[in-house]
């Protein structure tokens, strides 16, 4: 938050009227008129002030922050309108929860992992992990989150976990599904070529770890026939050893010079785009996230289909400051008015802002958590909302898995026609944008099982 500013020196009888905003009861140099602010600021202002108080003047700093609070009101509209938490995905999609993935492996290239506890309690289901930059597996290093974690740690959960830190809540489609986790990355934009090199290192051990679903939520570096394109040649033939490939499209909206890129823009992969369904199962409010869309510089079409991607549950990297903060502000959260400061004092240093602001009256200070917690995206001490077509691309592999499950005879091929056969259109988007629209998980299995011999 901005340094407070000490009082001007002026008449005692004129002090208060001059300097003092009468929001937060501290002197300012350039408190402004109330009036100025417009009505909807005003009416933020005012439901988070005593019914009685003086609204005259207020000071730039309450300005600032109330007109945060106004942003997050507007962004998390769908949030607050729908409920006050995260709907997990199987009840979002309205996932038939016979089916779990159990039988079924699924193999996840990123950047990096971590051992999370939605994948390895009760139960660890994490079979393998292969760091392509080292020459041999070393499964320890999943307990140490670097920063390279984060992202395939989310991606793998958000398909597999069982919600065992929420009590099963936030649980993927597959959440009995096993996983291998293949490290491809470091930091920042992951390379095509080593894209390859760890669906190679699948191909290699795909029936040691029984593996027959491969998501891959990276973009390569160009935009390039998959007749020429190196990865696009692997993906085909990884796809033709029975293997399910999954791709995220990328988020680059209509943005020009972003299209689709390889290994998505293969022909025989299952490229996800994503849908943004405001949190809610109503399908009425369903619309488009900004994610890539072709055709391809092939004249395929891309996406095939859509899954939610944006206000997905996902876990927060343990032992990060990230995590600190998540647990203080979902702390403070829950914590009496009477403890707030005593909270803030004893995590001083998790967050310079709340440190500063200790003193604020109550109704502000609420006000400030509130906006912490929507500025993180925070669930609870333990999840956030993500987005990004990263998190898309993992829905509809546990959805595969599942409809593997249901029938383990399907091919690649057959797989992907009943997600395209059975998906949901969003009315009034543009064919080009959805494929052929929204997974859906139980239609998809009970056509699985009736293609079964």
């Amino acid at each position: 938050m901005p340094d407070r500013i000490a009082s001007l020196d002026g008449p005692a009888q004129d002090h208060e009227s001059q300097t003092t905003c009468h929001v937060c009861g501290r002197s300012a140099a350039s408190p402004l008129p109330f009036s100025d602010l417009n009505s909807e600021l005003q009416g933020v202002v005012e439901a988070n002030v005593p019914g009685n108080a003086r609204l005259e003047q207020i000071c730039p700093h309450c300005v600032e922050l109330f007109s945060r609070a106004k942003a997050q009101l507007d962004s998390h509209a769908a949030i607050f309108e729908q409920t006050d938490q995260a709907l997990p995905t199987p009840l979002r999609l309205d996932a038939d929860e016979r089916f779990t993935g159990r039988g079924v492996t699924i193999a996840f290239l990123d950047s990096g992992f971590y051992s999370h506890p939605d994948l390895t309690k009760p139960v660890n289901r994490i079979v393998a992990y292969k760091n392509i930059f080292q020459p041999g597996d070393e499964p320890n290093l999943l307990e140490a989150p670097d920063v390279a974690s984060w992202h395939g740690m989310m991606t793998s959960v958000v398909a597999a976990g069982n919600g065992y830190l929420s009590d099963g809540f936030y649980r993927g489609i597959s959440p009995e599904a096993k996983v291998v986790l293949v490290k491809i990355g470091k930091t920042g934009r992951i390379p095509e070529v080593n894209i390859a090199r760890g669906l190679e290192w699948i191909l290699k051990n795909r029936q040691r770890y029984k593996i027959q679903v491969v998501n891959i939520s990276a973009g390569g570096d160009f935009e390039q026939s998959y007749l020429h394109n190196p990865l696009c040649r692997r993906v085909e033939e990884a796809v033709r050893e029975g293997l399910v490939v999954v791709c995220a499209v990328g988020n680059a909206g209509m943005a020009p010079g972003h299209p689709v890129l390889p290994p998505a823009s293969s022909p025989s992969v299952i490229s996800v785009g994503g849908l943004d369904d405001q949190n809610s199962v109503d399908r009425a409010r369903r619309g488009m996230y900004r994610s890539s869309y072709g055709p391809t510089i092939d004249g395929l079409q891309k996406p095939e289909v859509i899954a939610p991607g944006i206000w997905v549950a996902a876990p927060i990297l343990p032992h990060t400051p990230t995590a600190a903060e998540a647990h203080l502000y979902s702390e403070l959260d829950s914590a009496a008015d009477a403890d707030l400061t005593q909270i803030i004092t004893t995590h001083e240093g998790v967050d310079n802002d709340l440190d500063e602001a200790r003193a604020l009256p109550i109704p502000l200070l609420r006000q400030l958590i509130t906006i912490k917690l929507h500025e993180g995206n925070v669930i609870n001490q333990h999840y956030k909302f993500v987005d990004g077509t990263s998190f898309a691309a993992p829905i509809v592999s546990s959805i595969v898995a599942c409809v593997l499950e249901a029938n383990p005879g399907l091919t690649p091929q057959q797989v992907k026609r009943i997600l395209i056969d059975t998906a949901e259109r969003v009315s009034g988007v543009e064919v080009e944008r959805q494929g052929w629209g929204v997974v859906a998980p139980r239609q998809a299995v009970e056509l699985a099982l009736s293609l079964k011999a």
